[in-house]
């Protein structure tokens, strides 16, 4: 295979980031949770106050996939802030496709990004992955990554716009909590 370019996306690859997006998240069994469209996170991305980066991974076109498609991949990120350490970078995605897995693209797109942090002063990187996803929980293990859930007993969490709205409003929203399984 042709050498993969990692490049910052551009408001036009939006509708093959989005295409990308969709595929990890039927990946990960949550494709109802996907709302934003290709113009969205255009806007969101490249508007005047834009919300996130993005790396795409292409291949030159004669290296296309099966479907035709020349962006094989793509690492979403932004830069966030630890009380404890200062400036950080926050991995929001990194998806390649699975027909081009095991060739070191994902490597290069996290550390394409890691160099994004590094030189805008972080110190660290974070991220999230799912629990049965062992495959990427060990590729991250084996590029240094320290499994916070393991190590510390951290818990990540997210409100959902109508949590947000009654919290906004100083609503408690005891009557949303979901029992434990």
């Amino acid at each position: 295979m042709a050498e993969v370019a990692i490049r910052p996306c551009r408001a036009e690859d939006c509708r093959q980031v989005v295409r990308l997006i969709r595929e990890l998240a039927a990946f990960e069994n949550l494709s109802e949770q996907v709302k934003i469209s290709d113009q969205d996170l255009c806007e969101d991305g490249f508007g005047k106050d834009p919300f996130y980066k993005c790396l795409v991974a292409e291949v030159p076109p004669e290296c296309h996939s099966q479907d035709g498609h020349t962006i094989v991949g793509y690492g979403l990120y932004f830069f966030t802030y630890s009380t404890w350490k200062g400036r950080s970078v926050y991995m929001e995605d990194l998806y390649v496709m699975p027909e081009f897995r095991g060739k070191g693209i994902g490597k290069k797109l996290m550390s394409s990004i890691t160099q994004a942090g590094l030189e805008q002063g972080c110190t660290q990187m974070r991220f999230a992955a799912l629990d049965w996803n062992r495959s990427a929980i060990d590729f991250y293990l084996r590029q240094g990554a320290v499994d916070l859930t393991a190590t510390e007993g951290w818990h990540f969490f997210r409100f959902e716009a109508d949590a947000m709205r009654g919290l906004a409003r100083g609503e408690a929203g005891l009557d949303q909590v979901p029992a434990r399984v």
